[in-house]
């Protein structure tokens, strides 16, 4: 975005977003994993009720219960997020809908932050449709462009404000979030390859605190120096099964960049800064694959699992060549 303010804006709002939508979500699979009663209520009516067609009537009407309030929720959610933006930030003057290519910027991590969010938002969607009882096939394809519907207006309002500019790319970002968790759950029903992402504080915020954050709050959304984004691999997942592979140990591949105190590189190299790229190769604990009965552990491993969690690193960059981190964030 032009805007250094609304990166800051929309980084909180995908961070906030995920973080609820994962929360709302967590109990939701927690009862997917006992296959036996998947739907612990209705069972609970069984055993009271007895007579079959009452309780297939009460678990019709509780799964209609649940929609209506998933749906009233997501909408109120919804309309107070974007009646906030358009009252507290969008009112200046308004223009003709135009386009602002940011492509160049911030070496493509608010890109990353795009495709994070939206994958995870979407992730979300999909298993909180499971628990309100949608078929898998609706749940899946409804509920994998909840990420893109969520993000993409944003950049409607820019591209009618004449500071900014709707950016084409970050749509494109929203898109393939969303895509890239529809194309995991038609093939396995699961997420096996799984976005993450990690902070540590850096030097830069302190040359310009403006726009990279004067407080820890504010540098860690708004400091892309500080920013890895991960994609971790559920190995034990594509092995045969009876493999002795934990499924909780996973690989991990990162993407950060250093350097950045402006948008552009040009404005960086007329401060002296070079910005560069870094990749890393590492080790993720997935939280959600360790063995838990208690439903409260359930709703918060399935809500940290959008973190990759600090681990030993190998890093690459064209500038340091190899580097071995002992304890990387």
């Amino acid at each position: 975005m032009a805007s250094a303010f609304l990166n800051w804006s929309l980084g909180r709002s995908r961070l906030l977003l995920a973080a609820s939508a994962l929360a709302t979500a967590a109990p939701l699979r927690s009862q997917a994993q006992f296959p036996a009663s998947p739907d612990s209520l209705a069972t609970d009516r069984v055993l009271l009720m007895g007579p079959a067609a009452r309780t297939l009537s009460d678990s019709a009407a509780l799964r209609k219960r649940r929609l209506r309030l998933l749906v009233g929720g997501t909408a109120l959610s919804y309309g107070v997020i974007y009646t906030g933006l358009t009252t507290a930030w969008y009112t200046g003057e308004r223009t003709s809908l135009h386009w602002f290519n940011d492509l160049p910027e911030w070496q493509q991590l608010d890109k990353c932050g795009h495709f994070w969010g939206a994958f995870q938002e979407s992730r979300g969607a999909v298993d909180m449709l499971r628990w309100a009882g949608l078929s898998e096939k609706k749940a899946i394809w409804y509920g994998s462009f909840v990420g893109f519907v969520v993000q993409s207006p944003i950049e409607i309002l820019d591209g009618f404000d004449p500071a900014y500019g709707a950016s084409a790319t970050d749509l494109g970002a929203n898109f393939l979030g969303s895509a890239g968790l529809l194309a995991q759950q038609l093939a396995w029903h699961d997420v096996r390859i799984m976005p993450k992402w990690s902070f540590h504080l850096t030097s830069y915020a302190k040359q310009r605190p403006n726009v990279l954050g004067s407080n820890v709050p504010e540098r860690l959304l708004k400091d892309y120096n500080g920013q890895t984004y991960w994609l971790c691999t559920d190995v034990g997942a594509f092995l045969k099964p009876g493999n002795r592979w934990p499924r909780w140990l996973q690989p991990a591949v990162g993407y950060g960049g250093q350097d950045m105190v402006y948008n552009d590189d040009g404005t960086n190299a007329a401060a002296g800064l070079r910005p560069y790229r870094q990749f890393y190769l590492s080790l993720d604990v997935d939280l959600r694959r360790i063995p838990t009965r208690s439903v409260l552990l359930k709703r918060v491993f399935y809500t940290l699992s959008i973190f990759h969690l600090p681990a030993p690193a190998l890093e690459y960059n064209g500038r340091n060549g190899f580097q071995f981190h002992g304890l990387y964030m």
